[in-house]
């Protein structure tokens, strides 16, 4: 929303955390997710893109010009945002067999040129944690970004336990429910492994790039063959689909494309035997495959194409600058 009172109210609050003392500003936005819900539920690309690329990235322009002008007007970090209202939604669907996991894989890069939004309007990181996409971030913009995996296991569960640690700067957790655990409340238990997980990859990082490397490459390896959605976030995976999406004209392109380079990348992927995903899923990536051919090049002619096929009583164009 770009007018009202709950955007007001928003802005307040980030204003008055920063003069209070706030470190960093982050927020988990959410724009275009009332279209992106309905595109997850019909596991329709196009709705996807068209939330993601054109949706998503108008609102996190307009919203992350004035998080950056707060924070620099108080000296705070403007931090980053996060796709875990699409992208994580998508993964949680997948876990529940609710849609393929295919289809999460690729709304997870499809999800990067929101997410790097923040970024060009002058976000410097970390981003928020619970962005799994965060390594094409780092990847792209080369800023430090937070992660989290195995020990956000008290919020949800996925197949990135250890992958999503790779090349993390932070390492965090999700929302842990204040409920009594044997050993004490369960934030208390989460805090503890937290610290001994960062001691570990402190340790390695000390004893230099080849321990820490090692370390690296033990946490991709095991996990990115056991399902796509990890195999994605395979560092050598990141680098090669991040030089491809740094040379599209628009973020919408990108959008287009970052699809369209992981269906490729998981098809590669499962004929050289890298990653493994049952047959009932692999037709998905030719369904995925047909739908992005669908969508044209020029966004407003998508926009008119898309117009005709979504309830638009359902979501304000206008609040995204669309007529």
């Amino acid at each position: 929303m770009r007018h009202g009172q709950l955007l007001e109210s928003m802005l307040t609050v980030f204003q008055g955390c920063a003069e209070e003392g706030a470190d960093i500003l982050s927020i988990e936005s959410t724009g275009g997710k009332e279209l992106h819900d309905e595109a997850l539920i019909n596991c329709d690309m196009r709705k996807a893109i068209f939330a993601l690329g054109v949706l998503g990235i108008r609102d996190m322009r307009f919203l992350w010009a004035h998080i950056v002008q707060i924070a620099e007007s108080t000296g705070c970090i403007p931090g980053g945002d996060t796709a875990c209202g699409f992208a994580n939604t998508a993964m949680v669907l997948a876990e529940q067999g609710m849609i393929p996991k295919v289809f999460a894989a690729v709304d997870r890069v499809a999800s990067v040129p929101r997410t790097l939004a923040a970024y060009e309007m002058g976000a410097v990181g970390p981003n928020k944690d619970c962005g799994y996409e965060g390594p094409y971030i780092k990847a792209i913009a080369g800023v430090p970004i937070s992660m989290e995996g195995k020990t956000a296991a008290c919020a949800h569960l996925s197949a990135l336990g250890n992958i999503a640690a790779c090349v993390c700067d932070c390492w965090s957790n999700e929302s842990v429910q204040n409920i009594k655990l044997l050993s004490a409340p369960a934030p208390v238990v989460y805090t503890e492994q937290l610290i001994y997980d960062c001691r570990l990859m402190n340790q390695a990082a000390a004893e230099g790039q080849n321990y820490a490397r090692k370390m690296r490459d033990w946490l991709a390896k095991s996990d990115d063959k056991f399902d796509p959605q990890a195999y994605i976030l395979r560092p050598d995976i990141v680098l090669e689909i991040s030089k491809e999406l740094v040379k599209e004209e628009n973020a919408f392109l990108a959008t287009k494309k970052a699809a369209s380079l992981a269906v490729d990348t998981i098809k590669k992927g499962i004929k050289n035997g890298e990653v493994v995903v049952p047959p009932r899923e692999q037709k998905w990536l030719d369904i995925i495959s047909a739908q992005l051919e669908t969508i044209p090049d020029d966004e407003e002619e998508f926009w008119h194409q898309i117009k005709k096929e979504t309830d638009l009583t359902k979501w304000k164009p206008g609040e995204y600058g669309l007529k």
